[in-house]
């Protein structure tokens, strides 16, 4: 049906004032007095309501409209004028309202505020309220940005599989694809696989990485953003098993390159949300961070700062703190390092490089110290590490050794290995988790609120 969208009424009124119109949406209030009522109506466009004025004596359907429950949706026709009521800057006298669907008295969301982990428990509901609906828009443009911004810099868009037989990272962490019944015998293992759907063990990806660099030393500049999966039985606010990951990858590309380029990505994507989402920003800012605008500028304004791995372990053994995982040359950093060094010494995002090779994955760039890697991970105030990233190993017989002194399967990685036979090149790349930027750029503390229908252990709803 034809109608006007609230957020076009709201970033140009004048265009509308005077004028009849129609508008659908969900009745958010309903408030009666002795001779008008009030409608306050929300589209899902804007952050904004619609305030529908009620004349009980001049509008025929004025008694329907004021026993409408809330979550009734409906379309309205009328003039809109000029308020008097500086709390909006316009309003709607109907002509014709229609009920297109009614909402019983049993619709959870009667009340103004509920809070996140009750929303949690109905998210194909939860996007009707102020939070979510923010939340998804923010998500929207951020998206929007990614692609913008690679786009702009003669970067290759690809999309790589979902069902892999590599294990990426090397966790072991990964779902389980197959056709079997849960009962199917088999006595071993490589029987069960042998019989299975691909003939051999597969599981759904942890990261496009491995397939993004074979395109990478093919077309110079790619970059993914897709779902990706992680059987990790985690309940912390900053874990998900399904989560979607933007991983540029770039030949001729070093760990200065790379760590150059993520830097501007988020400077970059950080500023389009500032600018094309001022009214969300102000809502989290509002209900959620303190501050959040004057964090988020300083992102775009500030330098990042970059720290030798080892000189972050002396900064953090030397901390006034009592940390829960104690410090030691060799240790994979933890939350509460991540934060201690962002929050606490630096106060903006920083890069820590140059980690031991033990606790990175096995296509690091060794360096010529023999004991660490080309890596960085991005730090941010408030949430930790955000992006991983490093300069892959390009020489063929060092990843060779990396690849059987881990104990992986040779037979898996021989295409990845082919890569560095055949007219090998320098490259980098790294991963941003699109949740979790999302975290810091709306200051919410569980990544279970940054997606529409989060899947976690134990919740598939």
């Amino acid at each position: 049906m034809k109608h006007t969208d609230l957020c076009d009424i709201f970033s140009s009124t004048e265009n509308y004032v005077d004028k009849d119109i129609t508008v659908c949406g969900w009745v958010r209030t309903v408030r009666d007095s002795k001779a008008v009522g009030f409608i306050a109506l929300n589209d899902g466009t804007s952050l904004n309501n619609l305030q529908i004025v009620i004349d009980k004596e001049g509008f025929e359907k004025a008694d329907e409209a004021l026993h409408l429950s809330v979550g009734s949706s409906i379309s309205v026709s009328g003039k809109l004028v000029k308020s008097l009521n500086d709390q909006q800057p316009v309003e709607l006298h109907p002509t014709e309202l229609t009920v297109l669907g009614t909402c019983p008295s049993d619709y959870p969301m009667q009340k103004k505020r509920h809070t996140l982990e009750f929303l949690r428990t109905i998210p194909h509901l939860r996007g009707r309220t102020n939070t979510f609906n923010a939340m998804f828009r923010i998500r929207s443009e951020l998206a929007k940005a990614i692609h913008d911004f690679f786009q702009g810099r003669n970067f290759t868009y690809v999309h790589t599989p979902i069902i892999t037989g590599s294990d990426c990272e090397g966790a072991g962490e990964i779902f389980r694809v197959t056709t079997h019944e849960f009962n199917t015998p088999y006595n071993t293992e490589e029987e069960y696989y042998a019989n299975d759907f691909f003939k051999k063990k597969a599981g759904l990806t942890v990261s496009g990485q491995l397939e993004g660099e074979a395109l990478a030393l093919a077309m110079g500049k790619i970059y993914t953003f897709g779902p990706t999966f992680r059987a990790e039985k985690s309940n912390t606010p900053r874990h998900a098993a399904e989560f979607w990951q933007i991983e540029p990858e770039v030949s001729f590309a070093d760990l200065n390159d790379i760590i150059s380029l993520a830097t501007d990505m988020i400077k970059y994507i950080t500023k389009a949300v500032l600018d094309a989402c001022p009214e969300e920003i102000d809502f989290f800012e509002k209900f959620f961070e303190k501050g959040l605008k004057d964090k988020l500028n300083n992102i775009v304004n500030s330098d990042f700062a970059v720290l030798e791995y080892t000189e972050a372990i002396e900064i953090l053994k030397k901390a006034d703190v009592e940390f829960q995982y104690p410090v030691s040359w060799g240790l994979d950093l933890q939350t509460e390092h991540e934060r201690y060094l962002t929050d606490k010494v630096f106060g903006r995002p920083v890069f820590v490089i140059n980690y031991p090779k033990e606790i990175k994955s096995f296509y690091m760039k060794l360096n010529p110290d023999g004991k660490t890697v080309a890596a960085t991970d991005l730090l941010v105030p408030g949430v930790g590490e955000i992006i991983g990233a490093s300069q892959r190993e390009d020489n063929y017989d060092l990843l060779l050794d990396q690849i059987k002194s881990r104990g992986m399967t040779l037979e898996d990685y021989e295409w990845y290995l082919d890569l560095r036979k055949y007219g090998s090149a320098p490259h980098s790349g790294f991963g941003l988790g699109f949740e979790r930027m999302l975290m810091y750029i709306t200051g919410v503390g569980n990544i279970r609120d940054t997606a529409a229908f989060p899947r976690t252990t134990g919740s598939l709803v």
